[in-house]
């Protein structure tokens, strides 16, 4: 997938994490548009599942999404960070987790319609519980429930949150997978 080419780049906003600008692109059917765009560094979000495959959630106030949301903890990338070093230093930092083993669940664009943002999403196990030390712009509660009454939460709307959404359908199957391939009961 390539990129479009940027004509003209006005900007209006530079932030502490997003830039915002007026761009002027022409798209492949060959329309000149003016595009008002939010470019973020990007993201990692972790769905940590111990042994008793209960998953780490955080409920997290989130002003934008007026009030409090169910999460995977997640942040931020960093200039020149990997998002696997992203989502383990969140992870720790967030939930106080330590995950000895790390699986890509792919990625997700958030908003592509406005947004940059591209998010990593990773399954944790094999889990070691540490301190954690939130930022203190951060307020959060850390929740362990069992993943089944997890994704029964995206169902029914509790959780709302997109990468958390898609993280947990991801991960379930990924599990699910393996399931099928390595039965209980081989003979061999």
């Amino acid at each position: 997938m390539s990129a479009t080419p940027i004509l003209q780049r006005e900007p209006i906003f530079q932030g502490r994490v997003i830039d915002v600008a007026l761009e002027t692109v022409e798209l492949p059917n060959g329309n000149r548009v003016d595009l008002e765009i939010v470019r973020h560094p990007g993201g990692a979000a972790a769905v940590a599942l111990d042994e008793a495959q209960q998953v780490c959630l955080l409920r997290q106030y989130r002003h934008a999404g007026n009030g409090w949301l169910w999460e995977l903890p997640a942040g931020k990338i960093d200039p020149g960070e990997a998002p696997l070093t992203t989502a383990t230093r969140e992870l720790t930092e967030e939930a106080g987790v330590i995950a000895r083993r790390w699986t890509a669940l792919g990625l997700i664009h958030s908003s592509p319609g406005v947004f940059t943002e591209v998010i990593y999403l990773w399954l944790a196990r094999d889990l070691a519980i540490t301190g954690h030390a939130q930022e203190c712009d951060e307020v959060m509660e850390i929740h362990w429930l069992p993943l089944r009454e997890a994704l029964d939460w995206c169902n029914d709307g509790t959780i709302t949150d997109a990468k958390t959404l898609v993280g947990l359908y991801r991960a379930d199957a990924l599990i699910r997978r393996a399931q099928e391939l390595t039965p209980e009961d081989s003979w061999c």
